[in-house]
């Protein structure tokens, strides 16, 4: 079965917005400033965009805060039109997601039930606040497995009547502009995706 190519159907449903109607609202599920950086060059110019960032899977409140204020520095200071929402920090979602899971290798099953966590919150979110579509930074990671985040953005849509917009942001050099705008901007990368599982694998 051949893989589908989300990046270029993002393009494909760009092309088709009328430029004279409003911009479609769209809520974005953040992980950090560096991803969200190259994300939202990409999507600012076609949508109206809300950055929303949820992530229990922080391994502590402070690296959750450190992300969370490096995400509101960058947006400031890159003079972007857009807001950002952060909900609160709560890891017993992501612990109780990941009992029994604890030993799977990174990539694994235990990070597609993450990926869901999250964005099952921002589709809730989504619906109940009248956006259009709803989608993540998590594809432009080169770590993360974009047709199953996509797969799971869809199911979810489908389940809440929302619509999630395709996306596969690693593709057309958008990792490679988010290291960019990571040193333009003096953004702190961290070297985990943040829950200890992820940190456990790091070199020493």
């Amino acid at each position: 079965m051949n893989k589908r190519n989300f990046s270029k159907e993002l393009d494909e449903l760009v092309a088709k917005l009328d430029p004279s109607a409003p911009k479609p609202k769209l809520l974005l599920h953040a992980c950090c400033a560096p991803c969200s950086s190259g994300c939202l060059e990409r999507l600012v110019p076609y949508f109206d965009v809300t950055v929303f960032f949820y992530n229990p899977n922080m391994d502590s409140e402070d690296e959750y805060v450190k992300r969370a204020v490096e995400l509101r520095r960058f947006v400031k200071e890159a003079e972007l039109p857009v807001d950002v929402i952060v909900c609160k920090y709560d890891s017993a979602p992501f612990y109780e997601m990941a009992r029994g899971l604890e030993n799977v290798p990174e990539g694994g099953e235990r990070c597609f039930k993450c990926y869901e966590l999250r964005m099952r919150e921002a589709a809730k979110f989504a619906v109940e606040n009248g956006y259009d579509y709803f989608t993540t930074t998590l594809s432009l990671s080169p770590l993360k497995n974009s047709q199953k985040i996509n797969e799971i953005g869809e199911m979810l849509g489908s389940f809440y009547s929302v619509k999630h917009l395709p996306s596969d942001f690693k593709k057309k050099d958008g990792y490679k502009r988010s290291i960019e705008l990571s040193h333009e901007y003096g953004l702190y990368r961290q070297n985990y995706c943040g829950c200890v599982y992820s940190k456990r694998n790091e070199p020493a």
